[in-house]
């Protein structure tokens, strides 16, 4: 019975030890495959600096955006809530294009429930990820929030996406979406979604309509 016992002991820790191998193996494929994935790519210097000009010279997008220069005046409306009553405030943007025309600066100023209210975008073509991509930050709070999005030809807009800190969550993001049209050469107008404080269901939060200012 000891033999047997001695017999079968043997055989489990074999078995065990093919399998450990087996998976080592495959594990050990896995991370090949990954390294292969992320392994650096060699690029020739002509071709590198050629990619670095193309992605540095303002073109179509960041004359788009340059004609949006001057200052505008905005109607706000929010909601704090889905289906709350909402709330009505105005505004003023100035934009102005920085870095030879290659990112567009906006200075917002205006109030928030009764409180002055300040804010500062900038708003730029990426044009190797030929995307819009944009930052914002405001006296409301103390992060930055990021936003990236296409252009819709068809539409004449921008959705941004992106994430955003959420203060009633400690520690947690929650995501955003803002549609920016440009209506016509003087008339702009701002929609921005989020989580329902509630449901976390997403509704608008905000709309904003821009007229400039003559």
């Amino acid at each position: 019975m000891k033999n047997l016992l001695t017999i079968l002991s043997a055989a489990f820790l074999l078995v065990a030890c093919e399998k450990g191998k087996t998976t080592a193996a495959a594990g050990s494929e896995k991370m090949d495959s990954a390294t292969a994935k992320s392994e650096w790519k060699p690029v020739d210097s002509a071709a590198a600096m050629k990619a670095w000009m193309e992605y540095s010279t303002p073109g179509e997008m960041q004359k788009m955006l340059a004609k949006s220069d001057g200052t505008w005046t905005g109607e706000t409306t929010m909601w704090m809530e889905n289906g709350a009553k909402p709330m009505m405030s105005k505004s003023e943007a100035t934009n102005k294009m920085m870095f030879g025309g290659r990112y567009q600066m906006t200075n917002h100023k205006g109030d928030f429930m009764g409180m002055p209210f300040e804010g500062m975008s900038i708003v730029g073509y990426d044009n190797s990820k030929k995307k819009f991509v944009s930052t914002w930050i405001d006296n409301m709070g103390t992060g930055i929030m990021n936003g990236e999005g296409e252009w819709n030809a068809s539409t004449k807009s921008v959705e941004f996406k992106g994430k955003m800190t959420d203060p009633s969550r400690p520690g947690k993001d929650c995501d955003f979406r803002e549609v920016f049209t440009f209506v016509d050469d003087n008339t702009q107008k701002l929609e921005m979604y989020g989580p329902d404080s509630k449901t976390g269901k997403e509704y608008k939060t905000m709309e904003i309509k821009y007229t400039r200012k003559k």
